[in-house]
């Protein structure tokens, strides 16, 4: 393969500054991540604006999310393009989760994951937050999703915060998508994250929320925490540490994180002085 016929990402360039400083905020994950993953959320970034951000920033993105039915509106050459950069700079794709919650509504939850993967997608998200699923649905589509190769993931949460689940059917969600074998459990946090998941209408974090979730899992990194707003980022990176995962962080913002997840921006600078 000639170096023309690389997508951006695929090798790996050496950093400008070249370690000359070390990040405040030590031992960040570096890819393959298990812990510490960013998912951006596109939703409708042209080619070549992709290209530009994975020149710059695909080693800190792990997944790569086409939200709501936006994939639906590509043209298929289009989006196999962008698929095929996604694979070559290692990142996982995956259209929304609402798309899929469609597809099965309409009892297409084969087909759709058929097409899904010749088009190119390796990673399926399963989730209920606007149709109501079926404990035994969920289980099929998680199942048969990991069957067909995808990386799955599963979302827990409503997206109209008038219809919160409660606590202890959230728990049995989280605890019967891990048992049946999802690689993380997204917590819903929607794109503007207020007033939904572990969130009240000002952005703020809920505490006895996300020691909700905490008590259903014995490992923390397999939770995704969908933290769209700067403050919800620092927050939890503050609470967990660099390698925290974040989801539905906005593409513009993902070096900006980064500086957040090392101490490179005052926020968490701050922090990392006060320990020292």
């Amino acid at each position: 393969m000639s170096s023309r016929d690389r997508h951006p990402g695929q090798e790996r360039a050496p950093k400008a500054w070249g370690g000359l400083v070390t990040p405040p905020l030590g031992g960040r994950s570096r890819p393959p991540r298990r812990a510490g993953v960013t998912m951006v959320i596109d939703k409708g970034m042209g080619l070549s604006e992709t290209a530009g951000l994975l020149e710059l920033a695909a080693d800190y993105i792990d997944f790569w999310k086409l939200p709501f039915g936006t994939s639906a509106f590509y043209p298929e050459p289009a989006l196999r393009k962008k698929l095929d950069m996604m694979r070559a700079a290692n990142i996982k794709c995956y259209p929304g989760g609402t798309f899929l919650e469609v597809a099965i509504w309409q009892d297409r939850l084969e087909p759709f994951l058929r097409k899904g993967l010749d088009l190119g997608f390796t990673a399926m998200e399963v989730s209920d937050g606007t149709i109501p699923l079926l404990p035994e649905e969920r289980e099929r589509a998680i199942r048969l999703a990991g069957e067909l190769g995808f990386t799955v993931l599963s979302e827990v949460g409503k997206k109209d915060p008038r219809e919160r689940i409660p606590w202890e059917t959230m728990r049995r969600i989280i605890q019967d998508d891990l048992g049946t074998g999802v690689k993380y459990v997204i917590v819903e946090g929607r794109e503007m994250g207020r007033g939904v998941g572990i969130y009240n209408e000002a952005g703020q974090i809920i505490d006895e929320e996300v020691s909700k979730v905490l008590s259903a899992v014995r490992d923390p990194s397999l939770i995704i925490w969908e933290a769209p707003l700067k403050s919800q980022q620092e927050q939890l990176i503050l609470r967990f540490g660099p390698n925290v995962n974040l989801g539905n962080v906005p593409p513009q913002e993902i070096l900006a994180l980064e500086a957040l997840r090392t101490g490179l921006r005052a926020d968490t600078l701050r922090a990392s002085l006060y320990k020292t």
